[in-house]
C-alpha cells in the first residue's frame, strides 16, 4: 500500500527521531554556549524536544519523506526537503507558542527556530542524501568490476542531454558503457567536469580525443545539432571504425523525454538536419487546444505525424480520417498508446465521396481540418489520369465545400513543390486543388491556406526507403540522372512548420517552407550506402536509368514573377499570389 512505509524508511524514520533531539539541543547549545542561560532555558528545551518529537514526522510523513528511493535522490528531493522542515519548523513554533499561551512553559524563544530550521534541514537532508552517496559508491564498485569488458563512451555535447545520457550510463552499469570523456564546442565549458566526466576538447579534437581515450563507441547527445555536426562526427567514427549513435534530431524529441533508450543509429535525417528555429509557438496551441481537429490522410506519413504532434497539444477530440483501414489501424494504436487521455475518433471514408463527408462533419463537427490525402506518386499518376484528377481535385473540393457549410474555423491544405509549373499530372491536379482552397479562402474570408514544401525523408514512396531496399539486397542503386536534385526536410520538421504557418493563415494564402538547399540525389544515395557501412562503386554498384515522364531535374517552391513575404517565423514565407482565377468554373467541365 502506498501509506505503508517499508522496511529501508523505517530506518530513516528511526534516524530521524535520533537526529531531531540533537537538532533541538544543538539549536541551545549554539544560542547559550553552555552558559548560565543555556540551564535556564533546559526545561523549555526538554518541552521543545517532545513537541519536536511529535510534530516533525508527522510533517515529514505527509510530504512522503518516509517514501521515497533516497538513492535517486535529485534537486526535487532537495526542494521537497526544503519545503517540509520549513513547514515542520512552523508547526513547531506553533506548538510551542500553545504551550506557552497554557502557561506550561514559562517562555517563547523566537530565535531558536530559525537555528533548528537550519539544523533540521542540513539533518534531515544529509541523512537521506547520504544514502545517494552510498549508492553511488556502490554503483562505482560495481561498474569498477565490469569495466574491464565495459565500452569506453565519448559523448559529443555537454548539454542537458548530454548531461542526462552520462548520469543514465553510471545509474545502469549493466550496459557496460563507461563514459570517459565529453567534447563540446562551447569554450566556458572545457576543462570543466559533468557527474565526474571531463570535457577534453572541442569537435574538432575528436579525431585525436578517439585514440587518446581509447574510445569504443561514440554518442552523440545534441538534438538540435545541424547535420555537419552529425556528419563530421560520424565521418571520423566510421573512418576509425569506431560505432557511433545519436539522439533524435529535436523535432523528432518535441513532447518526449531525453534517456539511453532513445539512442540509434544515424540514419539520413541526421545528416540533413538543419539549426533549428527557436520561436514561440503558443498561437499553434491556442489554435489547436480544445478545439475538434480533423486529418485526412491520416494513415500517411505526414498525416500520422500531423496527427502525433496535434495530439501534444491537447485538442478536445482528434477525428483521424482515411481510406486504407490498416493505416489507420496503426496510427490510431501508436497515437493512444502515446496520449491515453486524448479522445480520438477513427474514421474510413473516401473524400471524393462527397455525401460520407457530410455525415462526417455532421457527427463530429470538427473546427480546424489539416488536408493531407492526396494521390503523390508522379509516376503512377502518370498512367492514372482519372485517379489523380478525382481523388486530388474533387476530393479537395468536396472537402471545401462540406468545411465551408459546416462552419469549419480553419483549413489547412498540405501540397508540394511539384505544383510549381507543373510538368506531370499529379502536380497539375495538385495545383488545382491549392487554387481551390485559395478560392475558398478569399471568397469567404475564412483562414483556409496552403502550406508547400517539397520531399519528406522516410514517406512512404521516397527515394529513402527504396534505397534502402536496394541496398539490402545487395545494389545496384537505381537513379534517373547524375544531376537530378530535390528539397528534402525531415518528417517531423515539416509538419512542425505546418502548424506553425496554418496558425497565420488569414484567408487565401499559400505559404512556403524555407527547405534549404537542394540536395542532389547522387550524393543522397551515396550517404545511405555509406551509413550501411559500405562504399560506393567499390561494395554497392549506382546505375543511371534516366528521367521518367513527368519528373524535372530540379523542383521550384514558387513560379517566376511571384514574391514572397517575411512572416513572424524565419522559415516560414507567404506569397504574394495576385491571381484570381475562378477555379470552380472550369472544375465541372473536368470532372465531366
Amino acid at each position: 500500500m502506498r501509506g505503508k512505509i517499508n522496511i529501508r524508511n523505517r530506518y530513516i524514520l528511526i534516524g530521524d527521531l535520533v537526529l531531531i533531539p540533537i537538532a533541538v539541543l544543538g539549536t541551545f547549545v549554539l544560542r547559550f554556549e553552555l552558559g548560565t542561560l543555556y540551564f535556564q532555558y533546559l526545561p523549555f528545551s526538554y518541552w521543545m524536544i517532545g513537541a519536536a518529537l511529535v510534530v516533525k514526522p508527522i510533517v515529514y510523513y505527509f510530504f512522503g519523506l518516509y517514501r521515497r528511493l533516497w538513492a535517486y535522490a535529485s534537486i526535487q528531493e532537495l526542494k521537497l526537503i526544503t519545503v517540509a522542515v520549513t513547514t515542520a519548523s512552523v508547526g513547531l513554533a506553533l506548538a510551542m507558542l500553545l504551550l506557552y499561551t497554557l502557561n506550561i512553559v514559562d517562555s517563547y524563544l523566537r530565535f531558536v527556530f530559525v537555528i533548528d530550521w537550519l539544523l533540521s534541514l542540513v539533518a534531515v537532508g544529509g541523512l537521506r542524501f547520504t544514502l545517494r552517496l552510498i549508492a553511488e559508491m556502490q554503483q562505482n564498485q560495481t561498474a569498477g568490476q565490469t569495466s574491464t569488458r565495459a565500452k569506453r563512451v565519448l559523448v559529443v555535447g555537454a548539454g542537458d542531454a548530454g548531461a542526462m545520457v552520462v548520469r543514465e550510463l553510471q545509474k545502469n552499469p549493466q550496459l557496460n558503457l563507461i563514459p570517459v570523456g565529453f567534447l563540446d564546442d562551447n569554450p566556458t565549458k572545457q576543462r570543466q567536469q559533468i557527474h565526474g566526466v571531463p570535457i577534453v576538447g572541442t569537435i574538432t579534437d575528436l579525431d585525436r580525443v578517439l585514440d587518446r581515450l581509447r574510445v569504443n563507441e561514440v554518442i552523440i547527445a545534441i538534438p538540435s545539432a545541424p547535420g555537419r555536426v552529425v556528419r563530421t562526427v560520424a565521418d571520423i567514427a566510421r573512418l576509425k571504425a569506431i560505432p557511433y549513435r545519436t539522439m533524435p534530431g529535436i523535432y523528432e524529441l518535441l513532447g518526449g523525454k531525453v534517456s539511453v533508450s532513445r539512442l540509434r543509429e544515424v540514419d539520413i535525417s541526421d545528416l540533413l538536419r538543419r539549426q533549428p528555429t527557436r520561436i514561440r509557438d503558443e498561437k499553434v496551441g491556442l489554435g489547436l487546444s480544445g478545439k475538434v481537429v480533423l486529418v485526412t490522410g491520416a494513415g500517411g506519413s505526414i498525416g500520422r505525424e500531423l496527427c502525433r504532434q496535434i495530439a501534444r497539444w491537447g485538442p478536445d477530440e482528434l477525428i483521424m480520417l482515411g481510406h486504407g483501414e490498416n493505416s489507420i489501424f496503426d496510427a490510431l494504436l501508436e497515437l493512444k498508446e502515446a496520449f491515453p487521455s486524448l479522445i480520438v475518433h477513427p474514421v474510413i471514408a473516401d473524400i471524393r465521396d462527397s455525401m460520407r463527408l457530410h455525415n462526417v462533419f455532421a457527427q463530429f463537427r470538427p473546427q480546424v481540418v489539416y488536408h493531407t490525402a492526396a494521390h503523390k506518386h508522379v509516376s503512377l499518376m502518370e498512367v492514372n489520369v482519372e485517379e489523380a484528377v478525382t481523388n486530388n481535385i474533387q476530393g479537395t473540393k468536396n472537402l471545401v465545400d462540406t468545411a465551408l457549410q459546416h462552419g469549419v474555423e480553419r483549413l489547412v491544405m498540405i501540397s508540394t513543390d511539384k505544383a510549381i509549373r507543373p510538368v506531370n499530372i499529379m502536380g497539375a491536379t495538385k495545383r488545382i486543388a491549392e487554387m481551390v482552397v485559395l478560392e475558398a479562402g478569399r471568397r469567404t474570408n475564412r483562414p483556409f491556406s496552403v502550406v508547400r514544401f517539397g520531399n519528406v525523408l522516410g514517406s512512404r514512396g521516397s527515394v529513402v526507403p527504396i534505397f534502402n531496399r536496394q541496398i539490402v539486397r545487395g545494389g545496384p542503386v537505381t537513379i534517373t540522372h547524375p544531376d537530378m536534385k530535390r528539397y528534402f526536410m525531415t518528417i517531423p520538421e515539416a509538419v512542425y512548420l505546418v502548424l506553425q504557418a496554418g496558425g497565420m493563415g488569414l484567408g487565401g494564402e499559400t505559404f512556403v517552407l524555407n527547405m534549404g538547399q537542394q540536395v542532389r540525389i547522387l550524393d543522397l544515395a551515396e550517404d545511405l550506402i555509406r551509413l550501411s557501412g559500405l562504399e560506393p562503386g567499390r561494395d554497392i554498384e549506382i546505375v543511371y536509368t534516366g528521367v521518367r515522364p513527368g519528373e524535372k531535374l530540379a523542383e521550384d517552391l514558387w513560379d517566376e514573377g511571384f514574391q514572397f513575404k517575411s512572416t513572424e517565423h524565419p522559415d516560414i514565407f507567404r506569397l504574394d499570389n495576385t491571381n484570381r482565377c475562378r477555379v470552380n468554373a472550369y472544375i465541372r467541365p473536368l470532372m465531366n
